[in-house]
């Protein structure tokens, strides 16, 4: 960059002495070499000041191609200057701002405090650098991350402040959008579980004496049965009613959606009322819903509990509640029952295991992957092997994955039982490409919370690229009720995304959701897992023979690939060997088995 124009050269200096001796001087000659000086010392001062103009004009284009706005005002904090970029965030142009202060860009958000502040350490620092709300030529306002340096003169006298700032809108947007992920179920707009924790522990910390927190559990019975037979729709939006009804009823509470059928309430209050209050919101809730010109009177399960008579943690209040949840559950539909000492025993088989579930997954010593291989039909080839989750508990032995993934689910430990699935899968595929195995794929299940996220895709890339195993060694299974989980935002585009990272995309349990047929003519996917429940009375029974047969018909006019699960007959793998099924999955091939046994299989000589 060139330096800026200064007399403060030795050949411009030369010159003007040379220019204010030729008068002086007594012979031609002399003169003659003065005024040679005065040339020399023009053309110093005339490529200077070229170079100047050259930097100026290049600073000037700099400027224009930057996204930022950039803002030169004077001494006195009056306009000067601004850049497209300028123009293109506020609205306003050179000829509306110029000789204006600034200010006439605030927002009003911020008080006089705030701009002493501000002021106080530009002058200070002679800098300044935050966020700060700003509003556009046509009154919307936006906020912006403002950079401000105060410019001295050759003289150290303060000259121009120069501001660089960036409208931070997306930003923002994203941050909210991230916030409400995380703290607001996006069906009901009412708090998720995580934030529900949040504020019971508030309202716990600043109860006072003489008041007491009422907290309910409130599970709608039989609402699978609504969905069946009204669509997923329809239940939608029963949900989202309940919740405003619920929300009505307790104003000044908390009300809460933890997930599925299933609604928190929190009550600051002085009455000991605790049972009549019970009554209330179930006599409330009872109240006909009209969906679609049906009339809907929903049956309720409640458990419930008091603080701080029933404890004064939020993390045991949860616990006690789901306890006395399922104690009413267990007396049938439409009941509710309050804690009491005698539900809260380690002898509450499920609340215990969700504890014991937090520390293996703390140790990671007690959780294990099993595989189940998967092969061609037409000649018994291995074509690849199916991840599947198994938990061995010191005192209880093997844990079924039916008992232990529902309540991974309820109590929000499903993201972290995905990764911990992902990590260990990919990890030992590069343990089993570099001891020579078998090179097909492993197949992984990913949960809602896993895509809702967002990271998804991030993790599994920085994973593979940790063990340096290729993407398309991991497929990915993701079951219909994921597809339709509305929390996970637009799935297909996410979906697309992995695949063009490198994965294959299945449909698990394909059959037992609720659109199949209208999901599979967008989905990027390529196979349909058959659920096992079509395979299970083959080839006996009529129905589901039709039903494979049409499922088998269907995916290879939408050019997919099918994959029977829970082949366990010579009988069932004829039936589908004659309708064409080209994989098969199930006890008749292999059982699951840990991955020294897998490996100790697979390598041995085979006979020949």
């Amino acid at each position: 960059m060139w330096p800026p124009f200064s007399l403060n050269r030795p050949l411009v200096w030369a010159g003007l002495a040379a220019l204010a001796a030729i008068g002086w001087l007594p012979s031609l000659w002399l003169r003659f070499v003065a005024l040679c000086f005065v040339g020399i010392g023009l053309a110093d001062a005339w490529q200077q000041i070229r170079h100047e103009s050259r930097r100026r004009l290049l600073s000037e284009e700099a400027l224009k191609l930057s996204d930022d706005g950039v803002v030169i005002s004077d001494a006195q904090n009056r306009i000067v200057a601004v850049n497209p970029a300028f123009t293109q965030i506020t609205g306003y142009t050179i000829d509306e701002v110029k000789g204006q202060d600034p200010s006439i860009l605030s927002a009003g958000r911020h008080d006089k405090a705030f701009y002493d502040r501000y002021w106080q350490t530009l002058q200070a620092t002679g800098r300044w650098e935050g966020e700060i709300w700003n509003q556009r030529k046509h009154g919307d306002q936006f906020p912006e991350w403002l950079r401000v340096q105060a410019c001295p003169d050759d003289k150290g006298r303060l000259s121009h402040y120069v501001a660089l700032f960036t409208d931070i809108s997306r930003h923002k947007a994203r941050e909210q959008d991230l916030r409400r992920i995380g703290f607001e179920d996006p069906l009901t707009g009412l708090p998720n579980r995580r934030r529900l924790h949040d504020l019971m522990t508030s309202r716990l910390r600043h109860l006072r004496a003489g008041e007491g927190l009422d907290m309910a559990l409130i599970d709608i019975d039989g609402f699978k049965a609504i969905n069946d037979a009204m669509g997923v729709d329809c239940g939608d939006r029963l949900l989202a009613r309940f919740g405003q009804r619920l929300a009505g009823h307790v104003a000044g509470g908390v009300v809460g959606r933890l997930g599925g059928d299933e609604f928190m309430v929190i009550r600051t209050t002085t009455f000991n009322d605790h049972e009549k209050w019970v009554s209330g919101l179930r006599d409330h809730l009872s109240e006909p819903f009209e969906i679609d010109g049906h009339s809907l009177r929903l049956g309720l399960t409640i458990g419930s509990c008091r603080a701080p008579e029933d404890g004064n943690d939020s993390g045991v209040l949860f616990q006690r509640m789901e306890s006395a949840l399922y104690s009413a559950k267990r007396h049938g539909r439409n009941h509710d029952q309050r804690f009491r000492p005698s539900l809260d025993v380690a002898g509450d088989r499920q609340l215990g295991l969700v504890n014991d579930l937090r520390a293996a997954l703390a140790k990671g010593t007690q959780l294990e992957l099993h595989y189940q291989t998967q092969h061609a039909l037409n000649d018994g080839a291995l074509v690849g092997m199916e991840a599947l989750l198994r938990w061995r508990h010191p005192e209880h032995g093997m844990i079924s994955p039916a008992d232990f993934i529902p309540l991974a689910e309820r109590h929000g430990l499903m993201s972290s039982l995905g990764s911990w699935v992902v990590d260990r899968a990919v990890a030992q595929l590069a343990t089993w490409r570099a001891a020579g195995m078998p090179r097909v794929p492993v197949w992984v299940n990913i949960s809602a919370l896993q895509l809702i996220q967002g990271d998804l895709e991030s993790r599994l890339a920085a994973c593979l690229a940790q063990h340096r195993v290729p993407p398309n060694m991991l497929g990915l299974e993701l079951t219909e009720s994921v597809l339709l989980d509305e929390r996970a935002g637009d799935i297909y585009p996410r979906l697309e995304a992995l695949r063009k990272l490198g994965h294959e995309i299945a449909i698990d349990d394909f059959g037992t959701g609720y659109s199949s047929l209208s999901y599979l003519k967008r989905l990027p996917v390529d196979k349909l897992k058959l659920d096992r429940a079509f395979i299970r009375a083959l080839p006996e029974d009529s129905a589901d023979a039709a039903i494979v047969s049409a499922v088998l018909a269907m995916a290879r006019g939408l050019s997919l690939v099918v994959i029977a699960e829970g082949v366990e007959t010579p009988a069932q793998r004829d039936f589908l060997k004659r309708n064409g099924c080209p994989l098969v999955q199930g006890f008749l091939f292999s059982r699951p088995e840990p991955a020294s046994e897998l490996e100790a299989r697979l390598m041995e000589p085979q006979p020949v």
